[in-house]
């Protein structure tokens, strides 16, 4: 049975009590992963996945999932600042969509507006060179998406 695609709001009633989350950032060449722990408290990078054709893609992150024992996927959904969806939004939920397809895991978007941009700001500030940046900003995207939705996830309900 496909799994649903959901609001991160919804996303919290589907998960059982414990067990990881497995946060992706998608862009265009790589996907940056991020694991939480099984308390769903602390995000953590994983890889970087050089992003090659869905099934391929598809395949290494439901790889991971397994080896870590994930309950559910957070995918960052990056929205324009005025909260409308470009072409970068549509591409993910499509992602999001196929992956449902051949998982039974929940899959919960997250809105990632500035997350890259949040991310350049911290390693620029902690004298990271363009060189070191590049090679990590992915995984590190999708650390602060993952621990945005862990951290909204705790608080419950709005």
């Amino acid at each position: 049975m496909p799994s649903p695609v959901l609001p991160l709001a919804d996303l919290g009633p589907l998960l059982p009590e414990r067990g990881a989350l497995l946060g992706l950032d998608l862009g265009d060449k790589t996907i940056g992963v991020a694991v939480s722990d099984p308390d769903r408290r602390l995000a953590t990078g994983v890889e970087t996945i050089a992003r090659k054709r869905f099934t391929d893609d598809a395949n290494r992150l439901l790889a991971l999932a397994a080896e870590r024992r994930v309950a559910g996927l957070v995918l960052g959904l990056p929205l324009n600042m005025n909260g409308s969806e470009g072409p970068r939004a549509q591409s993910t939920r499509a992602f999001a969509r196929n992956l449902a397809r051949i998982t039974d895991m929940p899959i919960g978007l997250w809105d990632e507006r500035l997350s890259t941009a949040a991310v350049e700001r911290e390693l620029i500030a902690a004298d990271a060179s363009r060189r070191s940046r590049k090679a990590v900003i992915d995984q590190h995207a999708a650390i602060f998406i993952l621990q945005g939705a862990l951290d909204r996830l705790l608080r419950g309900p709005a």
